[in-house]
């Protein structure tokens, strides 16, 4: 499985590797959300901003707080349009610096593995949205076949490289969102599919945005020249170009909803 420690420290190069599924994912979820208009959001878990930009631009809300526990990743959000509406600070998805009832919707996009005990992530967004409010999340379906990077990942295994997860994978599982939704106490609990497609220009562009993830960071920096090359070649064999020599193909989230009994 490979350790689990999975530091998102560089806002740029997220934008570039996850924010843009991020936010063909995140224009679906917010969709199938159909929050009202004038709301109060928490984003939990933020990074760089790319969903809250999102929920910025198309759920007109009076006020979001992005947390995070990267200042790094804080630091590229501040510098984003959706700044001037939303405050980005820095929080522990398993102690949110609020009050109880502060919000009216609570969101947390593809963050749920990475927190430690996602029941407690849950919990927390729980507390802090008013009775009658939404929480909700979506996450790559990571042990289903939905990751964005299970392209390479797929045959890092084969290779026998290590792959490096998070410390909560199972929260992945839509069954798994289901029950930690009902456990903590929403109601009216629903989940989803949502799948997406991405369209890169070749496949070195495909490549060298891959490898800006975190966990493929640090592998590719351990592996041997010989075997990188290899496996560069074994990824381009199983994701075919087209005639324009565009590499696409697709992602699928799970989502879930519930809300804060009255």
């Amino acid at each position: 499985m490979g350790e689990t420690q999975i530091r998102f420290d560089d806002g740029a190069a997220y934008e570039r590797m996850m924010g843009n599924w991020s936010q063909r994912a995140g224009s679906i979820f917010l969709d199938w959300l159909a929050a009202a208009s004038h709301l109060k959001w928490i984003d939990v878990g933020c990074g760089n901003g790319a969903f809250t930009e999102l929920l910025v631009e198309r759920c007109a809300p009076t006020l979001v707080n992005g947390i995070d526990p990267s200042e790094a990743q804080l630091d590229f959000a501040r510098k984003r349009l959706a700044a001037r509406q939303a405050k980005f600070d820095l929080g522990d998805a398993m102690a949110l610096p609020f009050p109880a009832d502060e919000f009216d919707v609570a969101t947390m996009a593809l963050v749920i593995p990475f927190v430690p005990e996602p029941i407690k992530g849950v919990a927390e967004m729980t507390r802090v949205v008013r009775p009658g409010g939404m929480v909700a999340t979506y996450i790559w379906d990571m042990l289903g076949g939905g990751f964005p990077l299970d392209p390479i990942r797929i045959e890092m295994r084969a290779m026998g490289l290590t792959v490096v997860n998070p410390p909560s994978l199972e929260a992945s599982r839509i069954e798994v969102l289901r029950e930690l939704w009902t456990r903590a106490g929403l109601s009216e609990v629903e989940t989803r599919e949502i799948t997406v497609h991405r369209t890169f220009p070749d496949f070195e562009d495909f490549w060298t945005t891959s490898l800006l993830a975190p966990s493929m960071r640090s592998v590719i920096a351990a592996t041997a020249p010989d075997d990188i090359e290899l496996l560069k070649v074994r990824v381009r064999a199983s994701l075919p170009a087209d005639a324009t020599g565009h590499i696409t193909y697709s992602a699928r989230a799970n989502a879930v909803k519930g809300r804060v009994p009255k």
